[in-house]
């Protein structure tokens, strides 16, 4: 499998000394594949996060891995295709949150693009699962690709907010405050992740939504509009 794949421009440049770990990984899921696993989201899929202009992105949501059921994970943390039903779990708890936070009623559908066209980023820690297996593609090389590429997001200068959802998103709060220029600090709202399993841990109350709207205009830069259509 081929993970150089055409990206958006500015993810080429951001990306460029991850190309021989892209390789790697890449090799590694075709092996696996042709071992007869079954691998989310669909190879199209896998990098799709980095289609997104790069110098738009003014807000990251950093999960931890793709959803392991087929025909949810689709390559942007979180949201699935709009014809998915029922929604994944973790999604009716997002909107359950952004419902209390923001007044925005749950949409029917799991389709976010609404939020990407405004500049936010989905992007999970790890970009593929075996299906049925959570967090089995861990340690196999990701880390170190969405690694590099928080730290060019956070190292551009321009207005930044992070949204962390989990331990494995969560650690990435030194790396983002490392990186961040002192004429342009980035703002980080975290949590525990918003699965059925941790939610009540301090998901729920934690208002992620109007934090971060919060910190981007004290950045200067546009809020989002967090209703999904």
């Amino acid at each position: 499998m081929d993970l150089i794949a055409p990206l958006d421009p500015g993810w080429e440049r951001a990306l460029a000394s991850q190309r021989e770990a892209l390789a790697v990984v890449g090799q590694n899921i075709q092996a696996r594949r042709a071992a007869g696993e079954q691998i989310l989201p669909a190879p199209e899929n896998v990098l799709r996060a980095f289609r997104q202009p790069f110098e738009q992105v003014k807000v990251l949501i950093l999960g931890q891995d793709p959803y392991p059921t087929p025909g949810h994970p689709i390559g942007m943390s979180f949201a699935v295709d709009r014809h998915v039903s029922p929604l994944p779990r973790s999604l009716v708890n997002i909107y359950r949150e952004l419902s209390s936070d923001v007044g925005v009623p749950p949409a029917a559908h799991g389709d976010l693009t609404a939020w990407a066209d405004q500049g936010v980023l989905l992007l999970n820690r790890v970009l593929t699962v075996a299906a049925g297996e959570p967090a089995s593609h861990r340690r196999l090389g990701w880390e170190g690709i969405t690694q590099a590429a928080v730290q060019a997001l956070a190292s551009r200068g321009t207005p930044l907010v992070a949204i962390l959802w989990g331990a494995d998103a969560r650690k990435m709060a030194p790396v983002l405050q490392e990186c961040a220029p002192q004429v342009s600090p980035v703002g980080i709202v975290e949590s525990v992740h918003p699965s059925p399993l941790s939610a009540r841990r301090g998901f729920f109350g934690s208002k992620p939504f109007s934090r971060t709207n919060e910190l981007l205009q004290q950045a200067g830069a546009i809020p989002i509009d967090w209703r999904i259509g």
